[in-house]
């Protein structure tokens, strides 16, 4: 004869069961809806734009008296300016005559941003530049395809860390672009954007993290411009509806232009104080 406990197990291992059963099939089912939706996403963006950005690479502001300013750009394609109709538009470009007219200096843009990144192209990036380069600022702006490419967050951090610290010991003050909220992304359907807008997020505190502490400064683009991605999309996005249009660049380099200067005013000072 089976007892109550008998029965009662077997009825708590068969309902474990059905639970377990039942969770796994709407996993499954619901990375079967991201993936089609990442699909729908890639068709619906395309490449309108094509993979090579305008080059923006030159003295800018010559008018100005003094060695020029030298300034590296490094990351993915919203770095290398994308999007971008006119050389001036790029984030590169902007940031340079911005800084140009706050330090009434000559600025050197040095691109070496690529189109496509994610932050494990940045240690190609940095071998990339001449062994003698000795920066005064950079800024890196990347993490937008360590998300759709799944790369997990502490390897998208370990190679940040190591760009930035690469590039201080060239003698560059670093101003990092934080990872922009993918959520603004209209293309891209729900659920698919949540997700992307969460993930973003994460990364985007992960590196601002990193940043403090390899001696950058971060700015949350998610947070200062990621707003007007979400109430401007006509006017903030390109033609592909991916990346930043000319205002889109303009307001990125406005949230940036701030820290940048303040890091550069901030070396100048360490410089020249007694130790």
């Amino acid at each position: 004869m089976t007892s109550a406990r008998e029965v009662f197990t077997r009825s708590a291992v068969v309902a474990t069961a059905g639970i377990a059963l039942g969770a796994g099939m709407v996993l499954v089912g619901g990375r079967a809806v991201l993936k089609r939706q990442a699909a729908v996403a890639r068709r619906r963006i395309g490449k309108p734009l094509g993979e090579e950005a305008l080059d923006a690479d030159r003295v800018w502001a010559r008018r100005f008296d003094g060695p020029p300013i030298e300034f590296v750009v490094l990351g993915d394609s919203i770095a290398a300016g994308l999007g971008a109709q006119r050389r001036k538009d790029t984030l590169g470009g902007r940031l340079a005559k911005g800084l140009a007219r706050a330090e009434r200096r000559p600025v050197r843009l040095r691109t070496a941003a690529i189109v496509g990144s994610e932050s494990s192209v940045l240690a190609a990036q940095v071998d990339a530049l001449p062994a003698d380069y000795r920066p005064d600022v950079a800024v890196i702006v990347v993490g937008g395809n360590d998300i759709t490419h799944r790369v997990p967050v502490s390897t998208s951090i370990a190679h940040l860390e190591e760009a930035i610290v690469r590039l201080r010991a060239r003698g560059a003050v670093v101003v990092v672009g934080t990872c922009p909220d993918l959520g603004a992304l209209r293309p891209v359907p729900q659920p698919l954007r949540a997700l992307g807008s969460r993930l973003s997020r994460q990364l985007a505190d992960a590196q601002a993290a990193a940043a403090a502490r390899t001696g950058a400064r971060s700015v949350s683009l998610g947070r200062a411009v990621g707003p007007f991605f979400v109430t401007e999309p006509d006017e903030m996005f390109s033609l592909d509806r991916f990346h930043p249009s000319a205002l889109g660049y303009r307001r990125t380099a406005e949230a940036l232009l701030p820290p940048l200067l303040a890091e550069l005013a901030a070396a100048r000072e360490d410089a020249v104080s007694p130790r």
